[in-house]
């Protein structure tokens, strides 16, 4: 069977939902494929993550220096526990940060992060982090949050990163939604205190 050439207006119609179709389908990749592509490259100061320390320890020194703010609306207050630290290219570093609840009620936050310079970005590497899973805190609540990490000797070697001599690990936590199992004990909570 030979379909029919499509041609002036139904031709056109045709083409344009081919566009939208495509334009759809890229913008749905798009997001994958830049969080794949800071991963890699560690552009715009993302940081790499690893399973364990490094096998390679370098004489030559970093300074790490830590940072944290809070996005605008964030009730918590949230400092780091140690301002900054000086250790060894490829050394297993272990920092905290502070996090309070001043309020009296439940609040979920999140961290977003980044590394500066970015070229140090794909060599600043997390083993563990408080920024890899959704933090609660109870009313009046206060926790002291790790994260470890160490930079890659492979930095050392690279054109630019050879030049890095300080890092800044920033963080700021962002108010998220409550859990699930969350909400539901405040909303049971809330309940049994209108009853009584």
């Amino acid at each position: 069977m030979i379909l029919p050439r499509l041609q002036g207006p139904k031709r056109t119609l045709v083409q344009l939902v081919a566009v939208v179709v495509t334009m759809a389908s890229l913008s749905f990749a798009a997001v994958p494929f830049y969080d794949w592509f800071c991963r890699v490259t560690g552009f715009g100061g993302t940081t790499s993550v690893a399973e364990a320390g490094s096998d390679v320890v370098l004489e030559q020194t970093v300074k790490v220096r830590f940072d944290a703010s809070l996005e605008q609306g964030m009730p918590w207050t949230f400092k780091p526990v140690v301002r900054s630290m000086e250790i060894r290219v490829g050394e297993t570093g272990l920092a905290f940060y502070e996090a309070h609840n001043p309020t009296d009620r439940v609040v979920a936050g999140t961290a977003s992060f980044n590394v500066f310079p970015y070229a140090a970005g794909g060599y600043f590497t997390k083993i563990e982090c408080f920024c890899f899973t959704e933090q609660v805190l109870q009313p009046g609540e206060t926790v002291q949050m790790p994260v470890s990490f160490y930079v890659d000797p492979a930095m050392v070697e690279d054109p630019e990163g050879q030049f890095v001599h300080e890092i800044v690990l920033s963080y700021t936590f962002h108010e998220t939604p409550l859990p699930a199992e969350q909400a539901a004990l405040k909303s049971s909570a809330a309940d049994e205190a209108a009853v009584n």
